[in-house]
């Protein structure tokens, strides 16, 4: 997911302010040798404050350890493989996304995903049929980045039909089974991108069933997802990982009072953190995860509780 354009919440005064806060030595060392799962930088087709190479020395400086690069449009494998190569002592991690740039649910692109070297599998995002904020017809404030390219290729006739891994029944589809089965062979991260409700619950439930043995629910308090601390905390039970990203609430599309509640509900051994920053109006990334970390610490986390949601859980998943 991407940040909201300038004209919405996070940008401007309100987002310098908060860029300000102070970061106690607490919070850094909560996050040391943590990884962030979710970053969007440069080289992309949308522009961002950072590259992945200049990201892995800001990493590097802070005692972060690494993270996986996202696009919503293009396997990130091979540049994650030259990153890690070119600064030594950060581990950066490929993954792929499942919108139409790849064919969609296509077990093509997914098993070569994980001869690769991917380490996450995301479910659609720009293209989910949950997902509206790209549409020509969708809403019109705070909007995020990625909605201008695909309302550009909307406007140009390049529309395929949104993606949904539900069939007509209601369960979850051939495509999609098949998808997941190729990312439980190669052991990938299932990650479950921008689809809604009940498509998060009956793919969640399936995956377990098929073998994956990581599960991840993609930002559970994005608007397109918006799930309820209980909705968490079931899936949670259900043997899923809960992310929650930074940019979410400091944007200003959830409340900090509800993600700190649903992290209590599931519990920190059930849940990630991770930043979704790299767009050019928000704060650094490593600041950003270290803000992260500061409010928990404010809203009454221990240290260790952040390190298991930063650190421990995160490096488990990437092994």
């Amino acid at each position: 997911m991407s940040s909201t354009s300038p004209a919405g919440p996070g940008s401007g005064a309100s987002a310098s302010a908060a860029s300000a806060v102070p970061v106690s030595d607490a919070a850094w060392e909560a996050l040391k040798g943590g990884y962030d799962l979710q970053v969007h930088v440069a080289p992309d087709v949308i522009e961002r404050r950072i590259d992945d190479l200049d990201l892995s020395k800001e990493f590097l400086a802070r005692g972060l350890r690494g993270f996986v690069l996202k696009s919503h449009y293009f396997p990130t494998a091979e540049r994650a493989r030259v990153v890690s190569r070119a600064v030594p002592g950060i581990a950066a991690y490929g993954a792929i996304t499942l919108n139409h740039s790849v064919g969609g649910l296509n077990p093509v692109a997914v098993e070569l995903a994980g001869r690769s070297g991917c380490k996450i599998v995301w479910m659609p995002t720009v293209d989910a049929a949950n997902e509206t904020a790209g549409r020509l017809d969708g809403p019109n404030v705070k909007l995020p980045f990625w909605a201008k390219i695909q309302r550009e290729l909307a406007a140009t006739g390049i529309a395929p039909p949104p993606i949904t891994v539900l069939d007509s029944s209601g369960k979850v589809s051939e495509a999609a089974r098949r998808c997941v089965e190729l990312i439980a062979k190669h052991n990938m991260i299932l990650a479950t991108g921008h689809i809604g409700r009940a498509e998060i619950f009956a793919l969640v439930k399936a995956a377990r069933e098929m073998g994956a043995q990581k599960v991840v629910v993609t930002h559970a308090e994005f608007p397109s997802q918006n799930l309820t601390a209980d909705e968490q905390h079931e899936l949670a039970q259900m043997g899923a990982f809960i992310e929650h990203c930074f940019t979410t609430m400091h944007t200003g599309k959830a409340p900090w009072d509800g993600v700190l509640a649903a992290i209590r509900k599931a519990g920190p051994e059930h849940c990630l953190l991770s930043t979704d920053l790299g767009q050019t109006i928000n704060p650094p990334v490593a600041e950003g995860f270290a803000m992260f970390a500061q409010r928990l610490l404010d809203g009454g986390f221990t240290v260790d509780q952040i390190r298991r949601m930063a650190v421990t859980n995160p490096s488990a998943l990437v092994q």
